[in-house]
Parts: C-alpha cells; structure tokens; sequence
C-alpha cells in the first residue's frame, strides 16, 4: 500500500504515473514527463531515456481476463540504450523494443522491434494551396 501512495503522490506532483510494480534500469531519464505511463509489469533496461506523454501499457483486456492474467507481463519491455520520443505508445506484454533502438514521436507500436532500429512516422510534407483571386 505504501508504495502506491508514494505513486500517487509523486503523479500529483510531476504529471508522472509510475507503477510502483514496474522494473527500472540505472541510468533511467524521463525528460518533460508530464503525462508519462508506465504500466506495472513494464521493465526498462540500462540508459533509457523517454519524453513527455509517452505510454507503455497494456492492450486492451477481455472482460473475463483479470483474474486470468493477474501476475502475468501485460506491459512491454524496453531494452538498454533506447530513445522514446514523445506521444509515443508502446503496448503489450510481448512487445520488446530491442538494444539501441530509437522510437520516434508520436509512434504507436504493439509488435516488437529488433535492436539497432528507428521507428518514425513519414515526414509531413507541406502542401500549398494558392489563394484564388475573385473575377472582377
């Protein structure tokens, strides 16, 4: 119970939710972490390091599954020397996000990712529309 306090507490004050259940790596930095989540079977490797409004979580559940997957890994695994940026949401027990890998903002993932990979959303292009001139 103390630990979920202390939980709450701290997301009170930094717009932060850590499950206090959750396995965490040295060397761990969350960088303008409002709105960071991190589930309760999530485990983050060595030298990780995420950004504002980043997710890792679980995939939605069946109705009948709580006492099913109670102590079963429902949130992903974040391997050593891994770059998060923000908005990104990694979900699911399976997910692994492999060694020195980057996930770019924004990203949504539920499938793992080998190391050594960066994961992005194509670059927006700009499209320019001209103004119409009025016939006169």
């Amino acid at each position: 119970m103390l630990p979920r306090i202390m939980s709450e507490h701290a997301h009170s004050i930094t717009g932060i939710d850590i499950h206090p259940g959750a396995t965490i790596g040295g060397r761990f930095v969350i960088d303008h972490g409002t709105g960071v989540v991190i589930g309760e079977t999530t485990r983050i490797g060595n030298n990780v390091r995420i950004y504002q409004g980043v997710t890792l979580g679980a995939l939605s559940l069946p109705k009948d599954a709580g006492e099913r997957l109670r102590g079963k890994k429902r949130h992903p695994t974040i391997e050593d020397d891994v770059i998060v940026y923000s908005g990104a949401t990694i979900l699911g027990g399976e997910t692994v996000i492999g060694a020195r890998s980057v996930v770019g903002g924004n990203v949504w993932l539920t499938e793992s990712i080998p190391p050594d990979t960066t994961v992005m959303l194509e670059t927006p292009r700009l499209i320019i529309k001209e103004a119409r001139r009025k016939a006169g």
